[in-house]
């Protein structure tokens, strides 16, 4: 079973960088809704596309080792700063 990273980007073109330990073709992530609902009017919440990139795949990697290195994604995409991404955590630090 694979392990990955992936980086969801909305149509405002924010992002949000994650982990899914069991790598399901569903699950887009944990961020917290009301604050990206907050960026979208009703009318483009009625249709709108999202992409799920997989930025890392590995099989034989720790929860650990993932949890590491979806920190180390945030940080390089700066997924934390809230007018690029929704990641809440680490916090952004300018």
């Amino acid at each position: 079973m694979y392990k990955v990273i992936y980086k969801i980007t909305y149509p405002n073109g924010k992002i949000y960088i994650g982990k899914d330990l069991v790598d399901s073709i569903n699950y887009f992530g944990s961020a917290d809704s009301k604050i990206i609902a907050k960026d979208f009017t009703r009318e483009q919440r009625k249709d709108f596309t999202i992409r799920k990139e997989i930025l890392f795949e590995a099989e034989n990697v720790t929860d650990q080792e993932i949890n590491q290195m979806e920190v180390e994604f945030i940080k390089q995409y700066q997924s934390n700063n809230p007018s690029i991404g929704y990641n809440q955590w680490p916090k952004f630090k300018a």
